[in-house]
């Protein structure tokens, strides 16, 4: 459990967990996890209200072009990804996943506080731009309330994705069939919250920002915030609190050192050093394994004196268990697939951005007196993944265990890949001739916003959503599933990571088509506020061009480092 930090009510609760009386023991389970489940709720409310509009409110608030907010996006979007790493290493390591997510739902509270400062006082944005053809563009000051509120939401997500269903987690004891049964419950349960959240947060809060009032929109947010930590306080009596027992981050960095330690000491007829496992770790042992044969070298014991009298090691920068290697090879046998998955995820990334802008400019409006918000083409996603889930877990999966009596009736995951990288290629074609269609239209009328109507981006946006279903969820099950158990906080952390790497790359890439496009006074494709100004479709083609040599590049090379995945032997990885 995890350790009280000395004083006060931390420290009373860790006297009563480690009491005798078992009244006073931390009870877990259903009386717990409800707590988490309501904290979860309305943070990712929170969250996903403020993601599916920051493009639109950085473009109408702060006069930033079109490829300025994208950027801006894409990389605030990239570090809220990359940000896991260190929130894992810490609450593996120091913290704990409960105090890990109440600082940082307390960093995420004070990061919407500052977006809500931002859109309630005129001070800390530029004047509104009124068609203007040079607005006004933030100072320095207003620049810096701006990033600091995000950069106070990176600090909250660096904690809370990783930790929160980890955290849910630790309240069952999966050893036994009935924790494992109430485990599956509960991330169907977190899923089904989820998805409710990004339905109000699309629908409700988003319109409420477009068409009401920013300022209420982020209050709303802001609120659901506190609402989220007042919840997980209430809990705090009843959460079995897992005690940091070290980071596979801290673990994988000992090995590298250590095998270069190492470099010139020979494995063959070697010793390696096998740490000892009792009860739960047994079962998660990693066997040695004959891949990667330069990381056994952190293991090699060369010296008895590497060992203390207890038989443990004196240095883990020196002398690292057959365990830890095996990590480390964990992780390096699926990198060629996260890195064709992180193509699959450039696409999925346009969406949230140009597509954001892409509505803007199309005819939005349902009779009269309504107008859609942009943001909510996001739905469409999330409608397009709910309905393949659906179909594939209630229809198709059924139907081929009793066709081919296949106890398992799901598709391997070399099939799965291929297709979110073809629907990756898919989702930006279409994207591409939606656009020359959208810009064309609304050329021929001289206007500012495309006669066509936004439903014409439904497939677009869709196709996204099955990129998600596809490539995205067969890369987390893929890292869930083949690492061990103990590797599941990291797991999580490296899918957030590999999301956080598309989110940079969109960005350097938007930033090279701008410049090489805009050589030898050439109009950019990329650019200003004004899409009929550019060639977006040129982009959109040169990202599907991307994702055909990621098709080949999985096919040749990284699917032949799923074999384990797919049923066979973990050492017939490929080296």
């Amino acid at each position: 459990m995890e350790e009280g930090w000395g004083r006060g009510e931390n420290a009373m609760e860790h006297a009563i967990m480690h009491s005798s009386s078992p009244p006073k023991q931390p009870v877990g389970g259903w009386k717990a996890v409800r707590y988490i489940l309501g904290n979860e709720t309305f943070e990712k409310l929170a969250s996903m209200s403020l993601v599916a509009n920051l493009v639109l409110y950085l473009h109408t608030k702060y006069n930033l072009d079109n490829v300025v907010s994208a950027n801006v996006y894409n990389i605030w979007s990239g570090s809220c990804n990359v940000a896991p790493l260190i929130g894992a290493y810490l609450a593996d390591t120091f913290l704990g996943k409960y105090s890990t997510l109440l600082y940082s739902s307390i960093a995420s509270l004070m990061g919407m506080v500052a977006l809500t400062l931002t859109a309630s006082l005129q001070e800390l944005t530029p004047p509104a731009c009124n068609g203007q053809a040079q607005c006004e563009q933030p100072n320095a000051w207003q620049k810096f309330v701006l990033f600091l509120g995000l950069g106070l939401l990176v600090i909250g997500s660096g904690g809370l994705r990783p930790c929160n269903i980890a955290f849910g987690a630790d309240q069952f004891d999966t050893t036994t069939e009935k924790g494992r049964a109430q485990l599956d419950s509960f991330c169907n349960w977190w899923y089904f919250l989820f998805t409710i959240a990004l339905i109000v947060a699309l629908t409700g809060v988003v319109y409420i920002q477009t068409h009401i009032s920013w300022v209420l929109g982020f209050a709303i947010p802001a609120g659901c915030f506190a609402l989220s930590i007042l919840i997980f306080l209430l809990g705090r009596k009843l959460y079995i609190r897992v005690k940091p027992q070290g980071s596979t981050f801290g673990d994988i960095m000992r090995v590298i050192v250590a095998a270069f330690r190492k470099f010139r000491t020979k494995t063959s007829g070697q010793s390696l050093y096998v740490a000892p496992s009792i009860g739960q770790e047994l079962e998660q042992t990693l066997a040695h394994t004959e891949r990667f044969k330069f990381l056994d070298k952190a293991a090699v014991i060369v010296d008895p004196n590497e060992l203390d009298s207890n038989g443990n090691p004196k240095s883990g920068w020196r002398l690292c268990s057959v365990q830890q290697v095996e990590q480390l090879k964990c992780v390096i046998a699926l990198l060629p697939v996260c890195i064709s998955g992180i193509g699959c995820f450039i696409g999925m990334q346009q969406m949230p951005s140009f597509g954001t802008f892409q509505a803007i400019q199309t005819n939005k409006k349902i009779g009269n007196n309504f107008e859609i918000p942009p943001a909510w083409m996001g739905l469409t996603q999330m409608i397009a993944l709910s309905i393949w889930i659906i179909i594939y877990e209630c229809i198709y999966i059924p139907w081929i265990q009793k066709r081919n009596n296949d106890e398992s009736g799901r598709l391997t995951m070399e099939t799965r890949f291929k297709v979110g990288i073809v629907m990756s290629i898919l989702c930006m074609v279409v994207a591409g001739l939606t656009e020359m269609k959208r810009r064309n239209s609304a050329l021929e009328n001289r206007s500012f916003e495309s006669p066509i109507t936004v439903a014409l981006l439904v497939p677009q946006f869709a196709l996204s959503g099955l990129i998600e279903a596809f490539a995205a969820i067969a890369l987390m099950e893929l890292l869930t599933t083949q690492w061990p158990k103990s590797m599941r906080t990291f797991a999580g952390a490296v899918f957030f990571l590999s999301l956080s790497i598309a989110s940079y790359f969109t960005s350097i890439l938007v930033s090279i088509v701008k410049k090489v496009t805009s050589l030898n006074g050439n109009t950019s494709w990329l650019g200003g506020n004004d899409l009929n100004k550019n060639r977006l479709d040129y982009y959109y083609y040169t990202i599907a061009g991307l994702g055909v040599l990621n098709l080949l590049y999985f096919q040749f090379i990284a699917r032949h480092f799923l074999s384990d995945a797919d049923g066979h032997d973990r050492s017939r990885i490929p080296i």
